[in-house]
């Protein structure tokens, strides 16, 4: 707007997909993995990138539900889009949820290693709220999930 010319470092990324699982007792589902950038464990929903461009948001929210937890829905509704760091990359994290698991196989990459971890709706506000999950995605489903679900309230 001033008339200035100006540079960006800008990261191309092909998307994302989360899912939000809820179980059968009405936990939701999450793991906990190493993230080396931050060289610590953080408790996050299932999620992944895209295989391609061309790759449905949904049919990688369904694999990667069944890769990282073992399970398979015929139900997963679309929640709310994320875009995670606006400034510096085109990532877009499209973010879903399911309350209808079918217990499957895991299937983890080679080097992926994750611990599986159930807590109520509740639970998860109060651990955002405590500074325990520090995800963006999480927080941002989460939180989307408490507050856009009708029967969440």
């Amino acid at each position: 707007p001033n008339g200035n010319t100006t540079h960006w470092d800008v990261l191309e990324h092909k998307g994302a997909s989360a899912i939000i699982p809820v179980d059968e007792d009405g936990k939701i589902i999450l793991v906990r993995q190493y993230r080396g950038a931050i060289d610590d464990l953080l408790l996050e929903i299932p999620a992944g990138g895209r295989d391609s461009l061309e790759e449905d948001y949904l049919t990688c929210a369904a694999r990667e539900l069944e890769e990282e937890i073992g399970y398979r829905s015929d139900e997963i509704h679309h929640l709310v889009d994320y875009h995670s760091a606006a400034a510096y990359t085109s990532e877009k994290i499209a973010i879903y949820y399911t309350e209808k698991l079918i217990p499957s196989k895991q299937h983890l990459d080679e080097n992926e290693f994750v611990q599986i971890e159930r807590y109520t709706l509740d639970e998860l506000v109060e651990m955002i709220r405590q500074g325990e999950i520090t995800d963006g995605k999480t927080i941002a489903g989460i939180m989307a999930y408490k507050v856009l679900c009708p029967h969440t309230m």
